[in-house]
């Protein structure tokens, strides 16, 4: 799947771009449909699912120094009032560093993406005025594709971060709903960077170049 083909599953999915025309109604600065929204949604693709994963929740995110956290809370509130069928969760980036270990402010929504604790996670999409799909994914989609789940650069880069990667692991499930999945450790991953003998490496062996 190219990211082409996946703007065009995103707006093909009635439910999906439903979400995409609420959260670009909003008008926040610097928003984003982000992490299990479509990760889940490309898994569930991928495994001949319904795509749209209505179990888990609708991740929002955006940037805005302006917006205060009783604001954020609002805007959430709000979205589960007039949209009840999906599961909201909004969540400005200003603020969230605080709750990844030894981590500085965000700039961006998308440096707050890219510094989310696996390479599968880190992925966003939003409806631009055209109508059209807008993607994100720092790392690619090759760890998506192949069901690989690994930490990103962010995480691998310290062992407080990497204490919080395996218990994600642990915590989440994720095997018993994508058997395909393969859940690999940083050891994992140097182990088969080794293995590839000098070839050029893709998705999670990047780390070890």
């Amino acid at each position: 799947m190219t990211e082409n083909e996946l703007k065009e599953q995103l707006l093909a999915d009635r439910k999906m771009r439903e979400v995409l025309e609420i959260v670009a109604r909003l008008q926040l600065q610097d928003v984003w449909v982000c992490a299990g929204t479509i990760r889940n949604f490309i898994w569930n693709l991928l495994s001949s699912k319904d795509p749209f994963d209505e179990e888990t929740d609708v991740d929002v995110v955006f940037y805005d120094p302006t917006s205060s956290y009783e604001e954020t809370i609002l805007i959430e509130e709000n979205l589960r009032r007039s949209h009840p069928a999906y599961r909201w969760e909004v969540k400005n980036q200003v603020y969230m560093h605080q709750h990844n270990p030894k981590t500085s402010p965000y700039e961006s929504s998308c440096d707050a993406i890219s510094k989310f604790p696996e390479t599968c996670t880190a992925i966003a999409a939003r409806l631009l005025p055209d109508c059209q799909v807008e993607l994100f994914c720092p790392y690619g989609l090759g760890d998506l594709l192949d069901f690989k789940i690994c930490p990103t650069p962010h995480f691998v880069a310290h062992p407080e971060r990497m204490k919080v990667y395996r218990e994600r692991l642990d915590q989440k499930g994720w095997k018993e709903k994508w058997e395909k999945l393969q859940l690999l450790h940083v050891e994992d991953i140097k182990r088969e960077s080794d293995e590839l003998k000098g070839s050029a490496a893709k998705g999670c062996y990047t780390f070890f170049k």
